[in-house]
C-alpha cells in the first residue's frame, strides 16, 4: 500500500507485479461511506469502479496487484467496470488498434444521424480505415479533427499528419506540429491521400505504451 502524502487519509495506492501496471488509486469520498478505484498501464486506464464494500474493494486491489486478468478482477469484485477497449488494450496493442477503429466508427455513424460535422468525420474515418498503412495506427478525434498514433496510451504521438473538417465537406490537412499546414481538400479522398504522403519513414504499426516513454511492443 502506498499513501498520498498530498492527502494521506483518503487517498492511497496499492501497487501491482505485472510489468507496467501502475500503482492502482483508492480514493475515500469525502462525505460518505464510498471507495472509488482505477489502474492504469502504459497510458491506458484499464479499470475503474466505486463500491462501499471494504471487502469488495480489497479483492479488486488484492487482484490488481497480483497481476489478475482484468475479467478475473471483474468476476470477484463485480463493482469493477472493464471496457471492451480496455480488455482489447490488454491483449495487445494490435487488438487495441482494431477494436479501437470499430468503435470509434461506430460512434461517428451514431453521431452522423444529427451532426454534420460528424458526416464529415465518418467520411474520413471510413476512407482511412481501409487504408493499410493507417488502420494500423491509433485512430482518435479532437473537435472532429481525425488523428492518427503510433501508441496506443496518453499522451498520444503527434508524429503523424492529422485531418481538420473545415465545412462544406473540404479538409484541411496538418501536422506533425498543429501549426504546420499540410494542405486542403475537397474530398475525404484526397485529405487521406495527403495523410498518407506525409507518414514519416517506418511508421507503424502503433505500439504500447505513450508519447512521453518507453513504448514495449507486447503486454
Amino acid at each position: 500500500m502506498i499513501s498520498d502524502a498530498a492527502d494521506p487519509l483518503r487517498t492511497a495506492g496499492v501497487t501491482s507485479t505485472a510489468p507496467d501496471r501502475r500503482p492502482c488509486r483508492i480514493h475515500i469520498g469525502a462525505e460518505s461511506r464510498w471507495f472509488i478505484i482505477d489502474g492504469w498501464r502504459q497510458g491506458v486506464q484499464l479499470l475503474s469502479g466505486s463500491t462501499s464494500d471494504l471487502a469488495e474493494l480489497a479483492r479488486a486491489a488484492a487482484g490488481w496487484r497480483s497481476g489478475a486478468r482484468l475479467r478475473e478482477i471483474e468476476k470477484v469484485a463485480p463493482f469493477i467496470e472493464v471496457s471492451e477497449l480496455a480488455e482489447a488494450h490488454e491483449r495487445g496493442p494490435a487488438e487495441a488498434v482494431t477494436v479501437r477503429w470499430r468503435l470509434l466508427l461506430a460512434d461517428l455513424r451514431q453521431e452522423a444521424d444529427r451532426l454534420a460535422a460528424a458526416r464529415w468525420t465518418l467520411a474520413l474515418a471510413e476512407t482511412a480505415s481501409v487504408e493499410p498503412r493507417l488502420r494500423r495506427l491509433y485512430p482518435l478525434t479532437s473537435h472532429w479533427s481525425l488523428h492518427f498514433s503510433t501508441c496506443t496510451g496518453f499522451p498520444y504521438s503527434w508524429d503523424v499528419p492529422f485531418v481538420a473538417p473545415l465545412g462544406g465537406g473540404r479538409y484541411r490537412v496538418c501536422g506533425p506540429s498543429r501549426g504546420t499546414v499540410i494542405g486542403e481538400a475537397e474530398t475525404a479522398e484526397q485529405a487521406i491521400a495527403l495523410v498518407v504522403a506525409g507518414l514519416p519513414v517506418g511508421c507503424g504499426p502503433a505500439v504500447a505504451g505513450t508519447s512521453d516513454g518507453p513504448r514495449p511492443t507486447s503486454m
